[in-house]
C-alpha cells in the first residue's frame, strides 16, 4: 500500500463561525502579533546599537528575541487571514512549512534557554573563568550550535509527521497545525516513532 497521503488540504479549527466575532478576534490577534512584533523589535535594536551590551548574555537574548520574532509570525498572521476571509483552510505545503518552522524555533528556543543557563552558571561560579570560556568565538558556536540542533530537531519531526498516510479526514483540532492533533489523522498507531525522535531530541538537548 502507498505511503502517500492523498490530503490536499487541512482544515483549522476557528475560533467562530459568526463573522462579527471573527473580526473581533482578528482586531485581538493584530494588536498582541504587534506588541510582540515592538518588543522584540526594540530588544533587538538596544543590543545591536549599544556597544555596552555587546557582552554573552545579550548576544544570546539578541539570538531569543529572534527565534521569538520567527514563533509569532509562524501560525498567527494565517489565523488573522483566516479571521478575515472567514475560511478554516491551508494547504498541505503551508501545513508542512508551518510545522517545520514552529518546531525548528520551539527547538532552538529551548537550546538557547539552555546556553543562557549556562553562561549564568559560568558568571557566578566561575567568574575568574568566564572571559576565558564565554568569549566571541564560542558564543558564537554555540548559538550556531542551538540553531543547528533546533533544525535538525525539527526536519526529524517534520519528516516523522508527514511520512504517514492521513484516512481520518483533514480536521485538525486546533487553530494551526501541531503534530498531535496531525497523528490522530494518521491511519496507524505512530505515537512510538514520535516518542523516539523526541527521546532523540531530548538526547540531543542533553
Amino acid at each position: 500500500m502507498s505511503n502517500r497521503t492523498t490530503v490536499t488540504a487541512f482544515l483549522l479549527l476557528g475560533f467562530s463561525d459568526v463573522p462579527e466575532v471573527q473580526i473581533l478576534y482578528f482586531i485581538l490577534l493584530l494588536v498582541i502579533y504587534l506588541a510582540a512584533l515592538m518588543e522584540n523589535l526594540l530588544i533587538f535594536t538596544a543590543i545591536a546599537l549599544d556597544h555596552q551590551r555587546h557582552t554573552p548574555m545579550y548576544f544570546f537574548l539578541m539570538n531569543l528575541s529572534v527565534v521569538d520574532l520567527g514563533s509569532i509570525s509562524v501560525n498567527i498572521p494565517k489565523s488573522m487571514a483566516n479571521s478575515v476571509t472567514h475560511t478554516r483552510s491551508i494547504s498541505y505545503a503551508g501545513c508542512v512549512v508551518q510545522v517545520f518552522f514552529l518546531v525548528f524555533l520551539i527547538g532552538t528556543n529551548v537550546f538557547l534557554l539552555t546556553i543562557m543557563a549556562y553562561d549564568r552558571y559560568v558568571a557566578i561560579c566561575r567568574p575568574l573563568h568566564y572571559e576565558r570560556v564565554m568569549n566571541r568565538r564560542s558564543c558564537v558556536q554555540m548559538a550556531a550550535g542551538a540553531w543547528t540542533s533546533g533544525c535538525l530537531s525539527s526536519a526529524l519531526h517534520t519528516g516523522n509527521t508527514f511520512s504517514i498516510t492521513f484516512c481520518g479526514g483533514n480536521m485538525v483540532d486546533q487553530f494551526f497545525c501541531e503534530i498531535p492533533q496531525l497523528l490522530k489523522l494518521a491511519c496507524s498507531d505512530s505515537y512510538l516513532s514520535e516518542v523516539q525522535i523526541l527521546t532523540f531530541s531530548a538526547s540531543l538537548g542533553l
